[in-house]
């Protein structure tokens, strides 16, 4: 299979995905401030998908990990019904902490203390 069909299937999931999570009535995957996906891989035969997740806020990860488990089969049967593949792929979970490591950097820079004067005379 081509890559940019592989590249296209990966994008369609994921915004599948990121639109059932939001309809997932289990509390232990609705902890944290945001859900999202963050990425996709698929392998070549549609049989394995990993989806990378990243949550904001507080997040017990052990009970994430756990309510997204209990949740992949409906996941999984909402995904196959609305996307038209060979082989509705099987869902493998990882937490993806670059979201919270991103925010993390902007908070440490925008507390750095650099006076106004330095930046101006770099420019002239």
């Amino acid at each position: 299979m081509s890559s940019n069909h592989i590249q296209r299937i990966n994008e369609d999931i994921r915004l599948c995905l990121s639109e059932k999570l939001r309809q997932v009535k289990d509390p232990r995957v609705q902890q944290g401030d945001l859900v999202s996906v963050v990425r996709t891989d698929t392998t070549g035969d549609l049989r394995y998908c990993k989806v990378y997740l990243s949550v904001l806020g507080d997040c017990n990860e052990k009970e994430f990990r756990r309510g997204l488990k209990s949740c992949s089969g409906w996941l999984r049967r909402e995904l196959g019904s609305s996307l038209s593949l060979r082989y509705t792929p099987e869902l493998i979970f990882e937490l993806d902490h670059s979201i919270e490591h991103g925010a993390h950097i902007n908070d440490l820079i925008s507390q750095l203390d650099i006076p106004a004067g330095e930046g101006e005379e770099a420019d002239e």
